[in-house]
């Protein structure tokens, strides 16, 4: 069985997850679940991508982000995923991988793309594939969010759809910018995650200099 076939999403498996995450999500990010899985598939679809798999990325990127701190930090102890000194810090930056995990392992997911989509939707990474990048744009910009931003989020919502790393390169910029701005400079260490800034350079110099 080919790959492609054998990672295969189908109408019935996205109405199975949709089914059990609003048995276990709080309303609101259970709304904002399908915001993000919504508006996934509709970006995959402009870029001629797969928008299935998009969605199911969507569905189950936050699957692990309503458990406390430390419940996240333990379990990804007692799974043994890796975890960086301003994780141990910052715990709720786990929930990603731990996402990923539970994609896995709870909701049978074995596509690695997909997988790679949640694990690293909050700090994004240098060189993210399509779908790395969708899941990252679509959960900073759903319709649910309403921060200020700049370029603002009506802005980035349209650009989206035409120049996708431009758009990945502002929110990881308005991330890093919040941040800076809101943290006294001797703790910068403990709240800027490193792999958010090389996202911003990384995708900075893209914007600059083109792939």
């Amino acid at each position: 069985m080919s790959e492609e076939k054998k990672n295969k999403i189908t109408m019935s498996q996205i109405n199975e997850l949709i089914a059990a995450l609003q048995e276990v999500l709080p309303t609101k990010r259970y709304l904002h679940t399908l915001g993000v899985a919504y508006l996934a598939a509709g970006i995959a679809m402009a870029y001629g991508k797969n928008p299935r798999k998009a969605m199911v990325a969507g569905l189950l990127h936050d699957c692990a982000k309503c458990l406390p701190d430390e419940e996240i930090l333990a379990q990804c102890m007692t799974y043994g995923l890796p975890v960086a000194e301003i994780e141990q810090k910052q715990p709720f930056l786990l929930h990603g991988k731990l996402g990923a995990w539970y994609a896995e392992h709870k909701y049978g997911i074995s596509d690695e793309k997909i997988l790679d989509a949640i694990r690293f939707h909050t700090t994004g990474r240098p060189g993210m594939t399509f779908l790395e990048k969708n899941i990252y744009i679509s959960d900073y910009i759903e319709i649910g969010r309403k921060q200020p931003t700049a370029p603002p989020l009506e802005e980035l919502r349209q650009m989206v759809f035409t120049d996708i790393d431009r758009a990945v390169y502002y929110a990881a910029k308005n991330t890093v910018d919040y941040i800076v701005a809101t943290t006294d400079a001797d703790d910068l260490d403990n709240k800027l995650d490193s792999m958010t800034l090389e996202t911003m350079n990384y995708y900075q110099e893209v914007c600059r200099h083109g792939k």
